[in-house]
């Protein structure tokens, strides 16, 4: 299949801003075979059961339709898919949510994972995914910002795609803080190979909506992957941590966007620094966007002070325009810092 119809695909079903799409050229959309593709694999109810919410699907298809018909060069030969054009109409007669009723609805994202020794163009990546169910923009008036996931987890989800991120993952115990949806748990658990996935967050709510997303992905399994309430600096011994860790001694902790909070830094690295005093060849990798230097310098220092070493990983992003497969914006810095245990620690 055209890598540019995979490329639009694949944009589509994470969700992507319709203004940031890369839209299949003219000649392309022109085509009877391409544009029926595209209803089947992108639009037809029948076929996928795991579609963006109708009102996105609205945004999309109206300018699709608009760019196809530009693109007709003889009508007695181009013509518009029917399929697509009832599609349309069949959205524009359904009564969609509001506006403020559609903030609060879940809706299915998925993300495209490619191997870390595939080609990213490649056709076959398709069944490599992880669909989520998010509340995208479910942030104002909510206590957690875990129903959606964040750019900071997009990158570093890139980075253990990669030959050298996947190694600190492949047959190693994983521990995740923050977890959120838990997109970088399932796809450590789903396609990273990775031994046992614990993946944990500080809301209940947010856990419970993380166990669902891990039933969504085929990974309800807890000899696979274990779920539980992690509230950080809390006293760890004795707890379930500590059963956890005996049953599955971790190897890797990851940890995504859970630094952007400078009040909860000093209990997040007291939870470090009990888990690397239990464990001291433990690997911790935390990725962070940086909207306050501040902040991100203080959890650096944080961790300087616990005599840590801390690394920071040599690994940039594509521009938006050139990434293929983990869609994500890269205005503000992403890091990405590899956490041990110092030698005076």
């Amino acid at each position: 299949m055209d890598p540019q119809l995979l490329l639009f695909k694949r944009q589509y079903l994470q969700l992507v801003e319709p203004g940031f799409l890369i839209w299949p050229p003219k000649q392309l959309l022109r085509n009877a075979d391409a544009q029926s593709w595209l209803f089947k694999n992108m639009f037809d109810p029948g076929r996928n059961d795991r579609l963006p919410p109708e009102r996105y699907q609205l945004r999309v298809l109206k300018p699709l339709l608009t760019r196809i018909e530009q693109s007709i060069e003889d009508p007695e030969e181009d013509e518009i898919s029917d399929a697509l054009m009832n599609h349309l109409s069949s959205l524009l007669a359904t009564e969609l949510p509001s506006e403020a009723a559609a903030v609060q609805q879940k809706t299915y994202v998925t993300f495209t994972c490619p191997s870390p020794d595939c080609d990213p163009a490649e056709d076959e990546i398709d069944g490599r995914t992880v669909t989520l169910l998010e509340r995208r923009h479910l942030i104002s008036g909510s206590q957690t910002t875990g129903f959606r996931t964040w750019e900071a987890a997009l990158h570093l989800g890139s980075y253990l795609l990669t030959p050298q991120g996947s190694a600190l993952i492949r047959d190693k115990n994983v521990l995740e803080l923050g977890a959120g949806t838990g997109f970088l748990s399932i796809l450590c658990a789903k396609h990273l190979e990775a031994r046992h996935v614990t993946t944990t967050d500080g809301d209940e709510g947010v856990v419970e909506a993380l166990k669902e997303n891990l039933f969504l992905n085929g990974l309800d399994d807890e000899q696979k992957v274990l779920t539980s309430v992690l509230r950080w600096g809390r006293g760890l011994k004795g707890s379930w941590v500590e059963d956890d860790c005996e049953a599955w001694p971790y190897d890797t902790i990851i940890g995504a966007d859970i630094t952007y909070d400078k009040l909860g830094i000093s209990a997040l690295v007291a939870t470090l620094r009990f888990l690397l005093d239990m464990l001291p060849e433990l690997k911790i990798i935390i990725a962070g966007a940086v909207r306050n230097a501040e902040t991100f310098e203080t959890f650096r220092h944080a961790c300087l002070r616990s005599r840590f070493k801390v690394e920071e990983v040599d690994y940039q992003p594509d521009s938006v325009r050139d990434q293929k497969a983990l869609f994500y914006a890269t205005v503000m810095p992403l890091k990405i810092l590899i956490i041990e245990k110092g030698s005076a620690a």
